[in-house]
């Protein structure tokens, strides 16, 4: 198969929803539709065993939460898939958000009961930002649900995309019968019991008596004006739309019971966009250039609890990825090559030879990579839109056993380039401060450094309002408030200068009084 073709057949998505919505359980169903996996795991009692796939860090099977993102590579009717499965739970949105620098599409799960929660909102303002195409799954339909009409009218409303109907419930709850799959002109009935793959079966045309054999005469009724209803209100679909990320489609299920998730996946594969152009501060790339490009847009330390090993997740975004071929690392200026480069399925590893455009590489890494890094074949080239986010939650972090002081140092190092949080050191005592954007966030660094790094640490309040990287045109004046300001002033991991105010007050004060310094509350790696 030729360069091009293989780019083409490639998909690289994320899986974004609230938490609880399911979208580790759809993650799982698709795996088992593409034969990464033959059972799926329990995700929805932390009693049970079995864990979901994804879920591969010790303290995501003991709460039963995604924590960190995980990358799963599978075939299925020969195109390439690469899920994203991202944290669903707010207090990691920094590491969903960077995620979704490296997806070319999105499917967002819904909660058909619940509906669009807040942390959807957040997520789809990130995709709207970057005109990420959308999918939507409302998910389930097995539990009593909203109605139908209700929940397309709340998607367009809160998400503010135009959605189309490409599959149909009929009932929902225990009068739940099926899906009507639009798309596809075909109906599958819904035969509860739990089976891992219950078959749909399939009548292609409704006003068939035959209907009426598997469902009521009431239910199909129903359905035909339900049907008739939404061809009025919804164009058929257009694919440059849904590319243009103007339309979501919208396709309706059970997760749990494998329900409606093969009309997603095969309508998936059909109209998802392969590979995209990528923009840089320098140019634009697109996939098809015969030179490698590709940025770091995740690090995760200890994959094997086993081996004290970090992996910098990297984007192909054109040209091909060879194995043990030196590679400019464009931020030091050196050049490296790597002998055993990954592919994905949750924790388990496999060495690659070469990777495509859309692929996602596992590189072993020795400290050598930051969040947004490139690597090229020469060219100098830098990826934007990599952000870390101004830090709303503050402590300071002690050592708790004096023993183990580089144990810990060594841990804080690993998780801060994860971008687990950020590390200010305050310049006026010298005092570590972790920054993160929820209090989960504490729990998880405080977990990983005693089972990962065998440190204790503990934590101490320190009242912050906000911390902002500040720059400014004119070095007097930052020097002065340098000055003034001493014990407000922290560096980050990257030795950049850091306001840590104290209240909103003294924010404002500093934007009145100083009008040279500008300060930013993102901070592009």
């Amino acid at each position: 198969m030729g360069f091009k073709e293989e780019i083409l057949r490639r998909r690289t998505f994320g899986i974004v929803s609230h938490p609880d919505a399911g979208k580790t359980t759809l993650t799982e169903k698709l795996l088992l539709f593409g034969g990464a996996i033959h059972i799926a795991g329990a995700v929805k009692s932390n009693k049970i065993k079995k864990t979901a796939t994804s879920d591969f860090m010790e303290i995501e099977r003991q709460r039963g939460i995604s924590v960190a993102t995980s990358v799963m590579g599978f075939e299925y009717n020969g195109v390439k898939i690469n899920i994203l499965d991202t944290p669903g739970h707010q207090d990691f949105a920094e590491d969903t958000f960077r995620t979704l620098t490296a997806c070319d599409s999105v499917i967002i799960v819904i909660d058909s009961a619940k509906g669009v929660e807040s942390q959807t909102r957040k997520l789809m303002q990130v995709c709207r930002m970057r005109k990420t195409p959308v999918m939507v799954f409302i998910n389930k339909l097995d539990r009593p649900a909203q109605d139908p009409f209700d929940l397309l009218d709340e998607i367009e409303k809160e998400l503010e995309i135009k959605v189309n109907p490409l599959s149909w419930p009929i009932g929902s709850g225990d009068m739940f019968r099926g899906v009507y799959n639009i798309y596809k002109e075909s109906l599958f009935l819904f035969q509860s019991g739990g089976q891992e793959l219950p078959e749909g079966i399939e009548i292609k045309n409704l006003n068939s008596p035959e209907l009426t054999e598997f469902i009521n005469s009431k239910e199909a009724d129903s359905l035909r004006e339900q049907l008739e209803l939404i061809r009025g209100v919804y164009p058929a679909l257009n694919r440059r739309e849904y590319l243009d990320a103007t339309v979501a489609p919208v396709f309706f299920g059970s997760a749990l019971n494998n329900f409606g998730i093969k009309e997603l996946l095969d309508c998936f594969i059909d109209i998802a966009p392969s590979p995209l152009p990528r923009e840089t501060e320098e140019r634009t790339v697109m996939p098809d250039e015969d030179k490698f490009t590709g940025f770091v847009f995740k690090i995760h330390a200890n994959m094997d609890p086993n081996h004290r090993d970090r992996i910098a997740f990297v984007k192909v975004c054109s040209g091909i990825f060879k194995r043990n071929v030196n590679y400019l690392h464009v931020r030091s200026g050196k050049m490296q090559k790597f002998s055993t480069p990954t592919a994905f399925m949750a924790s388990k590893k496999s060495i690659i030879d070469e990777a495509y455009p859309g692929d996602i590489v596992g590189l072993h890494d020795t400290g050598t990579f930051k969040i947004g890094d490139t690597l090229t074949e020469g060219e100098k080239l830098h990826f934007k839109g990599i952000p870390s986010f101004s830090p709303e939650l503050f402590k300071y972090i002690e050592n708790a056993d004096p023993m183990k002081s580089k144990q810990l140092a060594k841990g804080i190092d690993q998780l801060m380039d994860e971008g687990v949080a950020q590390l200010f050191i305050n310049q006026f005592n010298g005092r570590k401060i972790i920054g993160t954007v929820g209090a989960l966030q504490f729990e998880v660094i405080e977990y990983r450094l005693l089972h990962e790094y065998g440190a204790a640490c503990r934590w101490e309040a320190i009242n912050l309002y906000k911390a902002c990287w500040i720059d400014t045109t004119d070095s007097k004046e930052l020097e002065d408030f340098k000055k003034h300001k001493s014990q407000y002033m922290a560096k980050d991991k990257h030795g950049r200068d850091v306001f840590l105010a104290d209240s909103p007050y003294i924010l404002q004060m500093a934007q009145e009084n100083y009008k040279h310094l500008i300060f930013h509350f993102t901070s592009e790696f």
